[in-house]
């Protein structure tokens, strides 16, 4: 496992921060670790860069121990928080330069080059740090995290103070590094969860409240989901004997005047039905209206999981 975490616990007074929590993050996966304000997600990121120690539990990343190898560790992760702080004094490719040198790059002009490329800071990289933009900020932020190639992201809120135009093209960057790394991420904005994440951890007063795929979590781990589908042209039940995955198809009244077309289909393996139906409406011509799983949004899930009694 990239990030295993056993038995966590941290107190602060008497107050239990972070109350017994486990669970693993394999390589390659990105998982959305949520909760409300003062659940302990901050705190549970910080041990697991090593920021904090625990008062109880073990925290490993890439097989190793945070409290035994703290230097190791920090070599592996790329850590955005929350605050992010930054020297609003230097300029944008001064400061990077000066964090590829603390983790002792080879190349660091090539290093600096590549990271700005990647998080779109090409136009700022000879602005003072304190002129830019929140957005920008958070962007250098990231290019921090990422300049020395980690395994593993810890990103706090990545997406704070951007605008949407900037929301994707930092989704898209995570999603990218997503392939060949483990990345753990937090936020408040529930759609980019729902984005960027297949998998999603969430937090409530100290202790996991869940821990399952968006799938199982917007559907109530059926076993039997509903895929709905609408046609802007009129389709008969004929077209869906080929497809592979589908269960039940039941034809629905239209919303929408004819020759608009509606169908429910059953199925245990939803994303696969989805992806043919687009598949097939590409061969056939077709242009669909609406192609979604039905359940509930991950709102109301962590709305039910995290409200006060």
């Amino acid at each position: 496992m990239s990030i295993e975490v056993r038995q966590l616990t941290k107190v602060y007074g008497e107050q239990k921060a972070v109350n017994r929590i486990s669970f693993t993050i394999k390589k390659g996966e990105i998982v959305g670790f949520l909760g409300p304000n003062g659940a302990g997600k901050s705190t549970t990121m910080k041990i697991i860069t090593g920021y904090l120690q625990a008062d109880e539990g073990i925290a490993e990343v890439c097989g190793l121990d945070v409290k035994q190898y703290p230097v190791e560790i920090k070599q592996k992760i790329g850590y955005l928080p929350e605050s992010n702080p930054l020297y609003y004094d230097m300029y944008v490719n001064e400061y990077l330069q000066f964090i590829a040198g603390i983790h002792s790059l080879a190349n660091r002009p090539a290093s600096v080059n590549n990271v700005i490329e990647l998080t779109g800071l090409q136009v700022e990289r000879k602005k003072k740090i304190g002129q830019l933009s929140k957005g920008y900020k958070q962007r250098i932020g990231l290019a921090a995290a990422l300049i020395h190639q980690p395994e593993v992201l810890i990103l706090d809120e990545p997406t704070s103070g951007l605008d949407p135009n900037q929301i994707i093209e930092i989704r898209n960057v995570i999603r990218q590094q997503g392939q060949n790394k483990t990345i753990l991420f937090s936020s408040h904005i529930l759609q980019e969860v729902e984005a960027i994440c297949d998998r999603v951890v969430i937090i409530n007063q100290g202790k996991i409240v869940a821990d399952d795929t968006l799938l199982h979590l917007e559907n109530g781990k059926k076993d039997e989901f509903i895929v709905s589908v609408r046609f802007k042209e009129q389709v008969g039940p004929s077209f869906f004997d080929q497809l592979q995955g589908a269960g039940k198809v039941d034809p629905q009244p239209g919303t929408m005047p004819p020759p608009l077309t509606f169908y429910k289909i059953h199925t245990s393996q939803p994303e696969q039905v989805r992806r043919k139906l687009l598949e097939f409406s590409l061969q056939h011509n077709l242009n669909i209206v609406s192609l979604q799983t039905e359940g509930q949004s991950l709102e109301e899930v962590f709305r039910s999981l995290t409200a006060h009694p």
